[in-house]
């Protein structure tokens, strides 16, 4: 009978030992996909980061272009406006005063 209870005991023991490795076991791969999954994350984000950067850079040398395009036209247009005006100024304060005197 002592012979009985101790095996039974021994077999208690080793299923508690068991399920202690167990448990330990699966915390080690869960910290283990836990981190896979941190590792894929992160990689995608600094993929993502780059593409970003990447894509601002794009964009600010089309918009510095744009910039520079719409600046000249606009210098373009204030050399017209002021060669119109000297060369018309005369006859537009005539036009003026005659419209105004009658």
């Amino acid at each position: 009978m002592q012979d009985m209870i101790k095996r039974i005991v021994e077999a208690d023991n080793e299923a508690k030992a068991l399920e202690e490795a167990n448990k330990k076991a699966a915390e080690k791969e869960k910290q283990k996909i836990e981190r896979e999954v941190e590792e894929i994350h992160q990689k995608y984000m600094d993929e993502a980061q780059a593409e970003i950067a990447k894509n601002d850079e794009y964009l600010s040398k089309r918009y510095s272009r744009k910039l520079k395009d719409a600046t000249a036209k606009q210098e373009s247009a204030l050399i017209k406006l002021r060669s119109d005006f000297e060369q018309n100024r005369d006859r537009w304060v005539d036009e003026i005063v005659s419209r105004v005197i009658g």
